[in-house]
């Protein structure tokens, strides 16, 4: 395995500091951010003064020097020390040159970076919707970062395995059930006579099931459904008794049930198929799929019946307890400082809490694929970071996992101007509008001229009328190619706004910034592959070589950039960072279009020029590329 120019300053500077008498301590070496500070630096010398007894700035000097005499074999040309103690280092154009051989339209690149991670499992469980609710804007988020960073790990060598946590069980069924039930959805209020006797209860939920099979949007039907009860809760306050009985009977139910017309069983596995129609089409669209459980993911419910293994675990444990009011609980060490965790109610049904265990249990004891030493990760919203780090405290403490085997990848939340989103308040954006609106917004940049729908064009030839950019003429172009361009541009916008930035951070809901189509968005950057794509196509065969000549500043810069590529996706990936990879591909699109636009490659004087210009271009777009995918986001060869 080759070692990039990262790793190999890494080491040499590694082995400099053992010499020095100093084995405990990790190298960090930095790319710059501004050329003009080298093309990395180090602030080892920073770190290990101290213990050497020695000035910063000295100990810099030092390594400075054993690197300029050093015989490593890495094309350094120049070594300097700065400020307190910084080291900063340039690298030989060769070098940079050498660097880029191995970008193919392969995954080679990425072999620098496997190392011992390869073979290392990891389950990433991400988009986790819930059954019976809308698939909103905000579950946009968990979607698209949880899939990207699946795809990082996969880059570097995991094992991954793509879990989706549906939430298919808990108390909210039993007031979907109680709706359907209960409400006519004609009088938007209880069926007559309801309260105390029961009665037509099973014909108004025959009427109700009927009016939601003929939908094509059945969520959004059950979802009202949801709202009214939570209305209507105020006027009855024996309705939330009612949904409780509810959930009870659908818990003590057995599957048989499921072919029983109309039982709770029946209902609520109505429900789940209802459900996957909407998102069996949202994750079409977004191209993100799971691997796990024939690529639904095992959703609470697969977790019923193992339940009870967990706790007949924790009653054999001193932490586990009655708390308040009958509920079970479990008590931390008061180093901890967690509050107490609760594992049933008092009337003895689960909670996200027991579920998530026999999740957890089932992952590192009972599928024998996983291993006990797999790597957990739960990209879920920043508010359940307390409930995790109880979660995760609880399996250390049952012995299941080491510290660090459990991670929560946190993220902030679209929220509207006013406020959060609520369901039970109907207040929320449907992904499935957001996704019509994305495209409609990208026909417009595309200057496609025309409002139908993929299936109204089939009596057009196969052909659209395009406006050519910049021409008062028209041209024509396959359907088919536009609609894919149209899906790739709007798909990316939207993952792209969300990647660019931490995803600790809230995003409010606005349409202009969410799908952005310029500065530095999603477009923007497939725009800058398909400019590379362009050039290439309009180029001769050409000859790969390094032959000796001036490099022009924004050569080198592109240089630079490009020989970081997989030391980037190293980080990102580490860090479960995918904004870490957008600034890169950003800055390497802008550098790309500043070469475009201030030297000529086509046209350029000397054929070694024009060669070497190209072979940057065709680097550039492979990186582009590679890059947008790890992201999930499609690059097409013409815009």
């Amino acid at each position: 395995m080759s070692r990039s120019i990262k790793q190999q300053l890494i080491k040499q500077v590694k082995e400099i500091v053992e010499d020095l008498g100093i084995s405990d301590i990790q190298v960090q070496i930095e790319a710059s951010s501004d050329p003009a500070h080298g093309d990395y630096s180090t602030n080892i010398a920073l770190l290990i003064a101290k213990k050497l007894g020695k000035n910063p700035r000295e100990v810099a000097e030092e390594i400075a020097e054993k690197i300029r005499n050093g015989k490593s074999g890495l094309g350094v040309e120049k070594v300097e020390v700065a400020g307190p103690g910084f080291i900063n280092f340039w690298l030989k154009d060769k070098e940079l040159l050498n660097s880029i051989d191995s970008l193919r339209n392969n995954n080679t690149i990425f072999d620098t970076v496997k190392s011992d991670l390869t073979g290392k499992k990891v389950i990433v469980e991400y988009s986790s919707p819930n059954i019976a609710k809308p698939f909103t804007v905000g579950h946009l988020r968990s979607t698209i970062i949880g899939d990207a960073i699946a795809n990082l790990l996969d880059a570097v060598g995991y094992t991954v395995f793509r879990d989706n946590h549906i939430g298919d069980w808990g108390t909210q069924f039993g007031k979907q059930i109680a709706a359907l039930k209960f409400i006519d959805y004609k009088t938007k209020d209880l069926v007559k006579d309801h309260i105390g006797t029961n009665l037509n209860d099973l014909e108004n939920l025959k009427s109700n099931i009927k009016l939601i099979d003929s939908s094509n949007r059945p969520v959004k039907l059950l979802v009202e459904f949801y709202v009214l009860f939570h209305e209507l809760e105020e006027k009855y306050a024996s309705l939330e008794d009612l949904a409780r009985a509810e959930f009870k009977e659908l818990e003590l139910s057995r599957e048989w049930q499921e072919d029983q017309e109309y039982s709770n069983r029946w209902i609520w596995k109505k429900c789940i198929e209802w459900s996957w129609k909407e998102f069996n089409e949202i994750y079409e669209q977004l191209g993100v799929s799971f691997t796990e459980n024939h690529g639904r993911g095992y959703g609470e419910a697969f977790f019923e019946n193992r339940m009870v293994f967990i706790l007949d675990e924790l009653k054999k444990k001193p932490f586990y307890k009655e708390g308040k009011e009958g509920a079970k609980i479990v008590e931390f060490p008061k180093e901890s400082k967690f509050p107490p965790l609760m594992i049933l109610k008092k009337d003895g049904a689960t909670l996200y809490s027991t579920r998530d265990l026999a999740t957890d249990r089932f992952r590192l004891f009972e599928y024998k694929e996983y291993g006990r030493d797999v790597l957990i990760i739960n990209e879920v919203g920043i508010e359940q970071e307390l409930y995790f780090k109880q979660l995760y405290k609880l399996e250390e403490m049952l012995g299941w996992v080491k510290p660090g085997q459990r991670v929560h990848v946190k993220h902030g939340h679209y929220r509207f101007k006013e406020g959060k989103m609520s369901t039970r308040k109907g207040n929320v954006i449907w992904l499935e509008d957001v996704l019509r609106e994305a495209k409609e917004r990208a026909s417009k940049l595309q200057n496609i001229e025309f409002p139908m729908q993929r299936e109204q064009i089939k009596d057009f030839g196969g052909n659209v009328i395009v406006k050519k950019h910049g021409a008062a003429g028209k041209t024509k172009i396959k359907t088919a190619e536009v609609f894919d361009i149209i899906d790739a541009v709007a798909i990316g916008a939207l993952k792209w706004n969300d990647l660019k930035r931490d995803s600790k951070q809230d995003i409010t809901f606005d349409w202009d910034e969410i799908l952005n189509m310029q500065g530095n968005s999603g477009p923007y950057l497939q725009y800058t592959y398909a400019r590379t794509q362009s050039v290439l196509r309009k180029s001769e065969e050409r000859e790969v070589r390094n032959e000796k000549f001036a490099i022009e500043p924004e050569e080198r810069e592109l240089l630079r950039l490009l020989s970081q590529f997989s030391d980037v996706v190293a980080e990102a990936a580490n860090r479960y960072a995918p904004h870490l990879l957008c600034t890169y591909l950003f800055d390497l699109a802008q550098a790309f279009n500043l070469f475009y636009q201030k030297l000529p490659i086509l046209k350029a004087d000397e054929k070694n020029i024009r060669d070497f210009r190209l072979n940057l271009t065709e680097k550039t777009g492979i990186v582009l590329k590679q890059g947008l995918a790890l992201l999930g986001i499609k690059a097409p060869d013409r815009m």
